[in-house]
């Protein structure tokens, strides 16, 4: 049972708004810092100058936007008997809403949890803190998503839940092994321009 071209394409694709909206949120951010320039009780910032509300807002209405897209698309495929790959549509509307958001939003609430502990274990903005910084919003957006799919599932909006219908362990071992190369790759390009 090795993994195909099928399910690397499905686990991009299903993570690809939590992709977009993280790499966007460093691309638009900047402005008015989340923690306000506050320090917490050990002297150091709680977050830092790189978790912006900008980045915050800006972030997740473009991994929203993507997501949305992805939705459109992958709806079009089923629609039209050329969806191959299998590429998931979110649900459609109205569902794809919280669940791409949960996507979103869970990707840049990972990276700002992560962003505290690591002012709290002295790291600085910039520094590498391998592998939570490649790791961080892939886990909140997991977990959001999880939550989300598991209230539709309780409240019988959803018979299943999305997310353990789509995130199979092969799709979650392929974004393991692939946003962390592709995280250390654009920061390389980021931090070169």
């Amino acid at each position: 049972m090795g993994v195909n071209l099928e399910i690397i394409a499905q686990a991009i694709w299903l993570i690809l708004p939590a992709y977009a909206a993280n790499g966007a949120a460093v691309l638009v951010g900047g402005g008015k810092p989340i923690d306000f320039g506050k320090v917490w009780r050990d002297g150091r910032r709680i977050l830092g100058d790189g978790k912006t509300w900008k980045g915050l807002f800006y972030g997740s209405l473009i991994g929203s936007i993507v997501g949305f897209s992805q939705a459109v698309v992958g709806k079009y495929l089923e629609l039209h008997g050329r969806n191959i790959l299998h590429l998931d549509y979110f649900e459609g509307f109205p569902l794809m809403i919280p669940l791409v958001l949960s996507l979103c939003f869970g990707a840049l609430l990972g990276d700002i949890v992560e962003s505290f502990f690591k002012r709290r274990v002295g790291k600085e903005r910039g520094e590498d803190w391998i592998p939570f910084d490649q790791l961080d919003f892939l886990i909140g957006a997991l977990i959001l998503c999880y939550i989300v799919s598991a209230i539709f599932q309780f409240a019988g909006i959803l018979d299943y839940n999305w997310f353990l219908k789509n995130f199979s362990p092969l799709h979650l071992l392929v974004i393991f092994v692939i946003t962390p190369l592709l995280h250390i790759i654009s920061n390389k390009l980021y931090r070169g321009r």
